[in-house]
């Protein structure tokens, strides 16, 4: 097996080259400094010449606030980016692994969505990621698209990060407590990826870890493990508007993950407390 990963310097492309590295598995990890993925013609001849037999194109816009006002750039980058990895991936008859996100969904439905749910995104993010999503499934019959959420990981920005620096000059603050969602930790995430990615059970699939929780409930439990004083105010979403939406409900179900023998990962409690003892 030859696996090519593109964004390989990001949150998650980190830990999935280093699990790659772990068990011994031949691949490349780029970044836009070695491939310029909205260039078609690089993208191509990159893709040509290193023939992967798989590529975990992790490698996205991810801004999603500012993606409202970045359109161009986040469609250029998730749709048209995805396009040309697609169809290089096509070529070269090597499978794709796709990472997505639950803000494919509008966040309306009463129950966790399950992979063939309608999506029907609410923010610009969304929506590209949505349409990266039909571009991989209309160039390539053997796929994987990932749908996850709420990353946290040792390599870049997130959640927690910015509510342990908040907590260092605030007595307390105000956390959202009507959008829930499970918090993901990219070191699990990238284990459970590279055991998709090297089998051939091609399809669609949801990994988060395990549990739900509201954005609110996860700063208290941040604050609870780190022992800081730190008063966390529950309140709405109206209370605390952002350029983009985002959706209340981004349970996601993990039964495709069950009926195709994968383990689900470790609960999203246990993830935060590993990724905080580090």
């Amino acid at each position: 097996m030859k696996i090519l990963l593109t964004g390989a310097k990001g949150m998650l492309g980190t830990d999935v080259a280093e699990r790659l590295t772990d068990l011994g598995i031949d691949f490349l990890g780029i970044d836009k400094e070695e491939l310029d993925i909205t260039n078609e013609t690089a993208v191509n001849s990159y893709i040509t010449e290193y023939r992967p037999s798989v590529i975990i194109h992790c490698a996205a816009y991810t801004a999603v606030d500012l993606a409202e006002t970045e359109r161009e750039l986040a469609y250029k980058i998730n749709v048209d980016g995805t396009k040309n990895i697609a169809q290089a991936a096509a070529d070269t008859n090597a499978r794709l692994l796709y990472i997505s996100t639950d803000y494919v969904f509008d966040g309306q439905n009463s129950e966790p969505y399950e992979v063939e749910s309608l999506c029907k995104p609410i923010n610009w993010y969304g929506y590209t990621k949505h349409k990266g999503e039909e571009a991989v499934a209309e160039y390539l019959s053997e796929y994987f698209i990932i749908r996850t959420s709420w990353l946290f990981g040792r390599n870049g920005n997130n959640f927690i990060k910015t509510m342990l620096k908040l907590a260092e000059t605030r007595d307390e603050i105000s956390v959202v407590c009507d959008q829930t969602g499970s918090p993901t930790f990219t070191v699990d995430l990238a284990v459970l990826l590279c055991d998709i990615a090297q089998s051939d059970k091609c399809g669609k699939y949801h990994v988060t870890n395990e549990g739900f929780c509201s954005w609110a409930e996860l700063a208290q439990e941040i604050m609870n493990i780190r022992n800081r004083p730190c008063k966390v105010n529950f309140i709405t979403t109206e209370q605390y508007p952002t350029k983009a939406q985002r959706p209340k409900n981004s349970r996601l179900s993990k039964r495709s993950l069950d009926e195709n023998g994968f383990m689900r990962l470790p609960d999203w409690k246990d993830a935060l407390e590993r990724y905080l003892s580090r």
